[in-house]
């Protein structure tokens, strides 16, 4: 079938570039944008099964005239004394003078209850920031039009005011974050272009992966934001930035698999259409089997609960059939018309190297298998004994510089008033049959709460302009955001709220900390269905292009090893060498999508070429050994490029982004060094002829060792 397809791309070259010239054209110019479907609200993602999103609803329904964000102004005096009556006064006259300048989407100045500290430390002042959705850049304006007038009305007074919340922070952190993601943008392209100017020594060969990726990008986009539209999808708004590194990695990878063998093929001898045909032939099984088990990765997460990984997968699987389809079309196409001078200027590509690097791998796991097996494998478990130590962490705000305005001001707050002020948790009351709460039932559940496990502070219950409803928020003594503070709430915490709940009532526990345990709660559900359904489809998938029940199944167990691997190494360098409380709880699905997933194709080329190796006559230590020397360049070179992208993170001065970066970078390593190029092909020439049961993928062809075909037989186009 490849075969075919080869010859069809080949002798019709032109052709099939204009197709792709016309299907871009047509569906960047009639598709939607990705931003129509883009949705910024967390608890959006989670089903309305979890309590959270219950509190969330009814509290937009009972109190609509509450704010889609808040800015919360801290003051306290210049000299660090407590605040006098005349101190209080001026905050007074400060939120009046604020208000009265009508700043646009600003709303509240609420000086009340409780404003003022009880040490006398600081005061407050709550700005509700009014938007159509949280990610409204107006909101951003409006914190610093807010900052900028604060100044000048505390001049002269002795006081000074830093605006804290998710919002200030974020204006504070945007040029941290904009940064970051344009220097790994950068760094991407550099390291693609470079690495490969030093493989093929050609700046053709290496501006081809970039400009093919940003044509696969916008196609890719725009079939994604339809699918959106046509199927009531929303996506999360890092999509368009894990869609650009999901694209960059495997389509780096692919361009390489296509590219190594074309050159191999070349230095045998062929003419420019017969070796890519026989390229084409080679590696577009391992290729659509590649993809293939990307794609079943990716759309597995439909499974997952949380609404973020469900829309990510169907958007990813896109991206993944789009980068296949160009793989085996338009650059065969491309590269087959450019002939030899796709490595122009070079002529390295015209004689093979001796002596190499990965010849003497190769050897080296040809003739001591059982030693690279056992080393190899002892590096695994050792890193993947990390996991049993990792514990999850909601706090951005703590890998953020903490020399911001915002940082400082909510450290501020949560010295003067409880841990949690920063983030409320809202505990909603309501009747079970729509009648009014007496004044009796709101008072006694009140003080029933402010005596709940872990609460520090009690505000005073809030009445709705629906009679049958009443919220009372309170203040943690942890860190709203900590594991402590979402352990609380999920096991004592609720428990306690509902059953102070009077007779005919019932009580909701919301705010940032009950959607985060109720993430969490998801989270760690998803992950336990995602990752043993993957590995079985995946473990298919292997089966069915290597005929063999016994490779599939070390295959896989080698994939979900490296995966605890990855994840105990970061758990063992930022929890344990670096004290953090925990990595970031992003950091598992992170994970699986570019190790579990994008690293199964470093597999998948090795476990294919060991085959290849094997069927040509050579018995399984000589196939390991000529399997690593002629992958492992492939391999090596597509894994140090996507490692390298993330490593960038490291330089990033956010913590959680540090967090990622390392850990997908030291992941693709061990996928692509250590379990590809060691572990897997060391225990399949242990294992031997018995790797390929019940099938004979390791035996000969009926009609000997795969030949290429005729020049005469292309066709002309």
């Amino acid at each position: 079938m490849f075969e075919r397809l080869g010859r069809f791309v080949v002798g019709r070259a032109w052709w099939v570039i204009a197709g792709w010239v016309l299907a871009a054209a047509a569906i960047i110019l009639t598709t939607p944008s990705l931003s129509d479907i883009t949705s910024a609200d967390q608890e959006s993602f989670l089903p309305r099964s979890y309590e959270s999103v219950q509190a969330t609803e009814l509290g937009q329904k009972a109190f609509p005239q509450q704010a889609t964000a808040t800015a919360i102004i801290v003051v306290k005096r210049a000299d660090g004394q407590k605040l006098t009556p005349a101190d209080e006064a001026k905050v007074g006259q400060l939120a009046q003078a604020l208000k009265a300048k009508n700043i646009p989407h600003t709303s509240g100045y609420l000086t009340g209850p409780p404003a003022v500290a009880p040490d006398k430390s600081v005061q407050i002042v709550n700005v509700g920031l009014d938007a159509p959705t949280p990610d409204d850049p107006a909101l951003l304006d409006a914190v610093r039009d807010l900052r900028a007038d604060i100044g000048p009305e505390l001049a002269n007074s002795g006081l000074t005011a830093g605006v804290a919340g998710d919002v200030a922070s974020f204006v504070d952190n945007e040029d941290t974050f904009n940064n970051a993601f344009a220097v790994v943008g950068v760094a991407t392209i550099i390291l693609i272009i470079g690495l490969i100017l030093i493989i093929f020594r050609s700046p053709i060969a290496a501006l081809l992966p970039v400009v093919v990726v940003g044509v696969v990008l916008s196609i890719t986009t725009g079939l994604v934001a339809a699918a959106g539209k046509a199927f009531d999808l929303s996506v999360s708004q890092d999509l368009q930035t894990i869609l650009l590194i999901v694209l960059f990695g495997i389509g780096t990878d692919y361009i390489l698999f296509l590219l190594f063998r074309y050159r191999e093929r070349l230095r045998a001898g062929d003419d420019k259409r017969t070796a890519m045909i026989v390229s084409v032939q080679r590696v577009g099984e391992v290729i659509t089997s590649a993809a293939g088990a990307v794609i079943v990765a990716f759309l597995v997460l439909l499974l997952a609960s949380l609404g973020f990984f469900g829309s990510l997968g169907p958007a990813l699987a896109i991206a993944v059939g789009v980068m296949l389809v160009t793989s085996l079309t338009l650059v065969p196409a491309v590269v087959s018309l450019l002939g030899r001078y796709v490595f122009w200027p070079s002529k390295a590509w015209q004689r093979a190297p001796k002596a190499t690097i990965s010849h003497r791998l190769g050897t080296a796991v040809g003739r001591r298998p059982a030693l690279v097996a056992a080393a190899s494998g002892v590096l695994l478990v050792a890193l993947a004994a990390g996991v049993l130590g990792y514990k999850a962490d909601y706090d951005f705000s703590a890998g953020f510089p903490q020399d911001t305005e915002s940082a400082k001001a909510a450290q501020d707050l949560q010295r003067g008033f409880a841990a949690g002020a920063l983030a409320p948790t809202e505990v909603y009351l309501t009747t079970s049959n729509g009648s009014p709460l007496t004044e009796q039932q709101v008072n006694d559940f009140a003080a029933a709460v402010a005596k709940a496990p872990g609460v520090g502070q009690a505000q005073p219950p809030e009445r709705s302009t629906d009679p049958s409803v009443a919220r009372v928020n309170l203040l943690l003594n942890e860190n709203p955001v900590s594991n402590e503070a979402i352990t609380l709430v999920r096991e004592d915490l609720r428990g306690a709220v509902h059953a102070a709940a009077p007779p005919g009532t019932r009580a909701l526990v919301g705010g940032t900390t009950a959607i985060f345990a109720d993430i969490n709660s998801a989270n760690n559900r998803d992950l336990s269905v995602i990752l043993p359904v993957a590995a079985g489809l995946i473990a298919l998938i292997l089966a069915l292009l290597l005929r063999s029940l016994v490779a599939p199944i070390y295959l896989v167990i080698a994939v979900l090893l490296n995966f605890a691997a990855t994840l105990g190494a970061t758990v063992y360098l930022f929890q344990g060498l670096q004290g953090e409380p925990g990595v970031t709880f992003q950091l598992p699905i992170i994970l699986y999508l570019f190790v579990v997933a994008i690293g199964t194709d470093y597999n998948i080329l090795m476990i294919a070429r060991l085959r290849e190796e094997a069927r040509e006559g050579n018995e399984p230590h000589e196939a390991a050994a000529i399997g690593v020397e002629h992958a492992g360049p492939t391999v090596a070179a597509a894994g140090l490029i996507l490692a390298g992208t993330f490593a960038v993170l490291l330089l990033a001065p956010i913590s959680f982004l540090q967090q990622m970066g390392f850990a997908v970078a030291i992941g693709i390593v061990l996928s692509a060094f250590v379990m590809s190029m060691f572990f897997v092909p060391a225990l399949t020439a242990l294992i031997g002829h018995k790797a390929w049961w019940p099938g004979h993928g390791d035996e000969r062809p009926a009609g000997g060792p795969h030949a290429p075909p005729e020049p005469a037989t292309v066709a002309k186009g």
